[in-house]
C-alpha cells in the first residue's frame, strides 16, 4: 500500500464522519439494543459527540510535525513524529460509539494501523462502525474490529508481539493484567484510563439548586447541562468520572438533602427506546447484581438509605435512582466504584476537610467544585488529586480538553493533541555541518 499523506488521511476521515451522520439512527439504536442507552441521547449527544471527535482529529491529521533542533556542535539536527505502528484498542460497554471514536480517531491521525476489540456486551456499533470506514475509504486492514472475551481475546491482543501499543480503558484490576501481558510480551507501550471515585464538592455559597441538578448529573446519568436537560446521555451511573461522593458543607447540608431526595424520586426509570424516560436499564444481569449487592453493604455498613435502593419493576436491569447518607470513609460504597446510580452523602464543616476526604481515595479521575468563590475554586483545584477539575459544570467534554486520571485511574490522555501522541515515536535526525557561516 502506498503511503498516505496527513491531508489525505484527514479527507478520509471527513468521509467517514459524514456517513456515520447519514446513520445516526442505526447506530443508536444497535448502542441502545447492547447497552440500554437511550435511544434519544444517543441520537442527540452520544453520536454527535462521536462526529465532533473524528472531525477534531481529521484536521489535526496533517498538522503532525517534529521541529528543528538548535544543537551545540557543528551539526544540524531535526525530529521526525511517526506512527507507532500497529495498536489495540480494548474498549468497555458503557460508551461503544464514544470509546471506539476517542480511541481509533487519534490513532488514524497519526497514521496508525489497529485492532480494536470491543466489550464482549456490546460487539455490534463497533462492526458497523468497521463497514462504515470501509466504505470511506480507509484502506483494508487500518482498521479491524475482533469481537470476544477478554481473557482469550483481549490477553491474545496485550501479549501479542507484533501489537506496538495497547490503549486500554476500564477496570484498574484489568488494567494491571494489561500491563503485566505488555510487560512480558514485547514491552509495548500501555495507556490506560481506569476506574474512579470522584467527588463533588458543594460549598455553602452554592446555589443549592443548581447543585442538586449537577449532583444527580453527576451520578444517575452521563452527560448534560442543567440548563439543557435533553442533551443527556442517561446510563444509570455507568460512567467512570461518576461523582458518586457528594460532600456538602453543613451550612446547606439539610437543605440539600432534602431536595435531592425529591429530585431523585422524581427520576424516571425505564425502557430506553421511549421519550420520556430518563434512565435505562444496566447493562446485564451481572451488573446489576452487582450494583444490588452494594447497596445491601451499604445497609450493613451503617449508611442511611435516603431514598432508592431496589429494583424498578419485575422485569428487566432497572434499579432505582438510590442515595445514602451517614456514609462514613471507611465503608466500602465510598471507597470502591460501583458503577451504578448510587450517590454517597457527606457532610463537612472547611475547606481543607473537604480536600483531605475528596483525596482518601485510590482514584483521581475527576472532581467537581460547586462554588461562587474564585479562590476557593482555585485553591481546590489544585489541591485535588485528580485527571479533570469542572467547577460549577459537569461532564464537560470537549475534544480538545485531555481526559485521564491520576493515581490508580491510569495514565495517559485520552482526547486533545495529547492523544495523539501515544501513538507516535520521536525520531531524532543529525547530520554534520561543513563550512557553515553560522551554526
Amino acid at each position: 500500500m502506498a503511503p498516505m499523506s496527513g491531508f489525505e488521511r484527514g479527507r478520509i476521515m471527513s468521509k467517514f464522519a459524514d456517513l456515520i451522520e447519514q446513520n445516526i439512527e442505526e447506530l443508536a439504536a444497535l448502542d441502545s439494543v447492547d447497552a440500554g442507552k437511550l435511544l434519544a441521547s444517543g441520537k442527540t449527544v452520544d453520536i454527535p459527540h462521536c462526529l465532533h471527535i473524528l472531525r477534531y482529529y481529521a484536521g489535526a491529521a496533517d498538522k503532525i510535525h517534529g521541529e528543528t533542533l538548535k544543537l551545540a556542535g557543528e551539526y544540524q539536527g531535526y525530529t521526525l513524529l511517526e506512527p507507532i505502528g500497529v495498536v489495540g484498542h480494548i474498549i468497555p460497554w458503557n460508551y461503544p460509539s464514544t470509546m471506539f471514536l476517542m480511541k481509533s480517531s487519534p490513532a488514524l491521525a497519526a497514521g496508525c494501523t489497529m485492532v480494536i476489540k470491543p466489550a464482549e456486551q456490546t460487539p455490534l456499533s463497533a462492526l458497523f462502525y468497521a463497514h462504515l470506514a470501509k466504505q470511506a475509504g480507509i484502506p483494508d486492514g487500518v482498521i479491524n474490529v475482533v469481537n470476544g472475551f477478554g481473557p482469550t481475546a483481549g490477553a491474545a491482543l496485550c501479549s501479542h508481539m507484533n501489537v506496538d501499543a495497547i490503549s486500554f480503558t476500564g477496570s484498574t484490576e484489568t488494567g494491571r493484567l494489561v500491563m503485566e501481558a505488555a510487560a512480558k510480551s514485547n514491552l509495548k507501550t500501555v495507556s490506560l484510563e481506569l476506574g474512579g471515585k470522584s467527588p463533588l464538592i458543594i460549598f455553602d455559597d452554592a446555589d443549592v439548586d443548581m447543585a442538586v441538578a449537577l449532583a444527580r448529573i453527576a451520578i444517575f446519568y452521563n452527560k448534560a447541562s442543567p440548563l439543557r436537560p435533553t442533551f443527556a446521555s442517561f446510563d444509570p451511573g455507568e460512567i467512570c468520572v461518576a461523582g458518586s461522593r457528594v460532600y456538602v458543607q453543613e451550612g446547606i447540608y439539610d437543605e440539600f438533602v432534602r431536595k435531592a431526595a425529591e429530585s431523585a424520586k422524581s427520576w424516571v426509570v425505564g425502557d430506553p427506546f421511549d421519550p420520556n424516560v430518563q434512565q435505562g436499564p444496566q447493562v446485564d444481569k451481572t451488573q446489576f447484581e452487582r450494583v444490588l449487592s452494594y447497596i445491601e453493604l451499604g445497609k450493613t455498613e451503617g449508611a442511611t438509605l435516603l431514598t432508592g435502593g431496589t429494583r424498578c419493576g419485575d422485569k428487566g436491569y432497572y434499579i432505582e435512582p438510590t442515595i445514602f447518607t451517614d456514609v462514613k470513609e471507611e465503608m466500602r460504597i465510598a471507597q470502591e466504584e460501583i458503577f451504578g446510580p448510587v450517590m454517597s452523602l457527606m457532610k463537612f464543616k472547611t475547606i481543607e476537610e473537604a480536600i483531605e476526604k475528596a483525596n482518601a481515595t485510590r482514584y483521581g479521575l475527576a472532581a467537581g467544585i460547586v462554588t461562587k468563590d474564585l479562590n476557593t475554586a482555585n485553591r481546590v483545584t489544585r489541591s485535588v488529586r485528580a485527571g479533570t477539575i469542572w467547577i460549577n459544570c459537569y461532564f464537560a467534554f470537549d475534544p480538545g480538553c485531555p481526559f485521564g486520571g491520576y493515581k490508580m485511574s491510569g495514565f495517559g490522555r485520552d482526547l486533545g493533541m495529547h492523544a495523539i501522541n501515544k501513538y507516535l515515536q520521536v525520531k531524532s535526525v543529525v547530520t554534520p555541518l561543513h563550512s557553515s557561516p553560522w551554526l
